[in-house]
């Protein structure tokens, strides 16, 4: 039977071919994950539970007799599941949790199909300290501010089809970071699998400069900035993009009007002491009254003040602020990578 190649350290198991296939239980799938893996778990959350269990009461031989009673009837589809997903030769990338037993007997049962396999030096557990570790990487970061409704995010992605190098930190976090940040999005990743998608998305930049990314709070909904890289953001240069607030509140409608009314008004509601009982009893009345632009208008002074105090903490000065007013954001993008001073501090050979 051939042998599974060397086990291979993070970078070089990320830059092979062929699908990352992830043996742990669909629990600690969800819980985190290298974007773009395959569950194929070995065992279920309650047979892994089950299993540990039996390791530490019972010691080693029974934690392995009890696996084998578990998966036994199972191998058939698994052995399907690795024909299927190694189509046409393509090499499995296999990992547990530690790099042991279950990617140790997916790998085994893969050689005795014949099918190439590649092992993740240290499993999960390695990978995840590489992402850890890459947020303490220093990254030529540039930040993009302006105030809410100025299409920042549009902007970026503009930026993107350009050629230049991004990091969505909204999209990855399925939010756009506010009180109605989430209204019509997936669900948001884990804290962990954010970092995880963070990592990679750096990751595909290396070698770019600048890398833009979108000036947020510590925490996009649910999910937390690694600290490594929130430092980093503090003490980035940074540009500030304006609108006229015209502009801003076709913006805001244009992305949350079709959210429902209840969603607004609960997500008006999670703010109320922040907006102040006016503000919020006129918010309320609007979105009752589906006019939708009266009701930005209430929370554009608060998330404005949020803004500004944000702004006024930075650690490093804007290097430049532009009126974009009246431009799409294809012609944003045009108008922020023309040639000028401050762009030459951030993009090497320009």
């Amino acid at each position: 039977m051939p042998d599974p190649n060397p086990p291979q350290d993070v970078e070089a198991f990320l830059a092979a071919s062929g699908p990352i296939v992830d043996v742990r239980s669909p629990g600690e799938f969800e819980q985190g994950h290298i974007p773009g893996a395959v569950s194929l778990p070995l065992f279920s959350d309650e047979e892994r539970a089950e299993i540990g269990t039996a390791y530490k009461r019972q010691g080693r031989q029974v934690a392995v007799k009890l696996g084998l009673k578990s998966v036994g009837l199972r191998l058939p589809s698994l052995a399907q599941r690795l024909l299927d997903l190694s189509d046409a030769g393509k090499t499995l990338r296999l990992h547990c949790w530690r790099g042991g037993m279950r990617s140790g007997s997916v790998a085994w049962l893969a050689s005795t199909l014949e099918l190439p396999v590649l092992l993740l030096q240290g499993g999960y557990k390695t990978y995840r300290r590489w992402v850890l570790e890459c947020f303490e990487t220093a990254w030529p970061l540039l930040v993009l501010g302006g105030r809410t409704g100025t299409g920042k995010t549009d902007l970026l992605h503009a930026l993107r089809e350009r050629g230049e190098a991004i990091v969505d930190l909204e999209g990855l976090a399925s939010h756009r970071g506010s009180s109605f940040g989430g209204l019509g999005l997936p669900p948001q990743p884990s804290t962990e699998h954010y970092e995880n998608l963070l990592a990679a998305s750096l990751s595909a930049s290396a070698g770019k400069a600048p890398i833009w990314l979108e000036a947020e709070s510590a925490q996009v909904g649910r999910c937390r900035i690694p600290a490594g890289l929130w430092r980093q953001m503090s003490k980035a240069p940074a540009v500030e993009i304006q609108r006229p607030i015209t502009e801003r509140i076709e913006q805001l409608v244009a992305v949350y009007g079709d959210q429902g009314q209840e969603s607004l008004r609960l997500a008006t509601e999670r703010i109320a002491r922040r907006l102040g009982p006016q503000r919020t009893a006129t918010a309320l009345e609007a979105i009752a009254s589906h006019d939708w632009a009266a009701a930005c208008q209430q929370m554009l002074d608060y998330y404005d003040r949020c803004y500004d105090n944000e702004l006024s903490r930075r650690e490093t000065p804007l290097l430049s602020s532009f009126d974009l007013g009246g431009l799409g954001p294809d012609a944003a993008a045009a108008e922020l990578l023309q040639p000028a001073p401050w762009w030459e501090q951030v993009k090497p050979g320009s």
